[in-house]
């Protein structure tokens, strides 16, 4: 049987402990994953090397971080998928919303590259209504973080914070 290597894609800014969930539940349905963080598409907070390297960080205590990996990449899914032998993208889905915009991101990846295959996973219900969005508008107005990231990533979006 050939491996079975997710490849958990995203912009991760900043990565939460949402991310985190999905991640350790993506661990347990394979062998090994590598958590690619996108260099743009939107505006981001945090530049593509400190979102990688916040995304290790976040790693450091999750049981099968082993078994891990973080990357950045620019380009399509399905080349880095195709490059790096994924035999499928994991996503997390919270709302109706998500779910409509990664059937769309799928279909038209199944477009690009047939045979592309999306495990998607829902996260915890406690974890829910955590987006990187909402981290970010929670670490502007000063607010509490401990729930939403890691404490390092809680570190560097109060350093982000006050510079602003």
């Amino acid at each position: 049987m050939s491996e079975r290597h997710f490849l958990y894609p995203g912009t991760f800014d900043p990565f939460t402990r949402g991310h985190l969930d999905i991640l350790e539940r993506g661990l347990a349905l394979c062998d090994r994953v590598t958590v690619a963080v996108a260099a743009g598409g939107k505006t981001t907070l945090l530049d593509r090397d400190e979102r990688v390297e916040l995304a290790r960080g976040a790693l450091a205590g999750l049981a099968g971080a082993d078994r891990c990996r973080v990357v950045g990449f620019e380009g399509l899914l399905v080349d880095l998928a195709r490059d790096l032998g994924a035999s499928a993208v994991l996503r997390g889905v919270r709302s109706q919303a998500d779910l409509e915009h990664e059937q769309a991101m799928a279909a038209l990846n199944r477009v690009l590259s047939p045979g592309f295959e999306v495990v998607v996973l829902f996260p915890r219900p406690e974890l829910a209504m955590i987006s990187s969005t909402l981290v970010r508008d929670v670490a502007r107005c000063g607010g509490e973080l401990a729930a939403l990231v890691t404490p390092g990533v809680a570190e560097a979006l109060r350093r982000r914070s006050a510079r602003s």
